[in-house]
């Protein structure tokens, strides 16, 4: 399957944060805040499962997580999570093949687009915006080289990260895609937006209108 982390599960967060240092987990951690009691959450490729011990720091109890993972060694590491007394359905699946009529609350989507084509992430993106109920907050993390400041050696890290993933080949996507148009094309508000690590990160709190 592409884009599955199986084979780096173990040391992907050694990895990440070895290069970003903490800015991946400060990125999302500091949005959890928008998260309201007694929320339904749909995570889509959240990795080794930190983020549901950070959320069950707000939020010990009252939650509806349903957590979809590609990789079933990441779903693994996931289960072993403290997620205090919220209510987490684990999804071994790739969000493209996930298929559901509920609509959540909240839709969280760390560093998710980077992995595909622009064929891919548009239909992607169309899936989870029917998935959100109106009024719901799209928590959104992922990489940007819009902003002007350093715009070079962003261009250079994210060009060796495509070279690293194709190398042992678990990406599909060879380039960036810029997400926001399709956020502003469906009429999407910004509620909040902080830049990290150079504003190579860039993590947005959007709501559907």
């Amino acid at each position: 399957m592409t884009n599955n982390y199986d084979k780096i599960a173990s040391q992907y967060d050694v990895l990440s944060r070895l290069v970003f240092w903490k800015s991946q987990v400060k990125a999302q951690v500091n949005q959890l805040s928008y998260i309201p009691a007694n929320a339904s959450l749909l995570i889509v490729g959240g990795g080794t499962g930190w983020i549901l011990e950070e959320i069950a720091k707000v939020h010990p109890s009252g939650l509806s997580i349903t957590y979809v993972e590609i990789s079933e060694q990441m779903i693994k590491l996931s289960e072993t999570r403290d997620i205090k007394n919220n209510q987490v359905k684990f999804i071994h699946s790739g969000i493209e093949d996930f298929k559901t009529n509920v609509q959540f609350d909240l839709v969280l989507t760390p560093f998710l687009f980077d992995n595909f084509p622009v064929e891919k992430a548009s239909a992607i993106f169309k899936d989870l915006h029917h998935h959100l109920k109106i009024n719901g907050l799209w928590l959104f993390v992922d990489f940007s080289v819009n902003n002007q400041n350093g715009k070079w050696w962003k261009f250079i890290l994210l060009k060796a990260m495509y070279s690293f993933f194709k190398l042992i080949r678990i990406v599909e996507a060879s380039h960036l895609i810029e997400m926001h148009p399709y956020f502003i094309k469906e009429k999407y508000k910004i509620r909040e937006r902080r830049f990290y690590y150079g504003s190579f990160i860039m993590a947005t709190v959007y709501q559907k209108s």
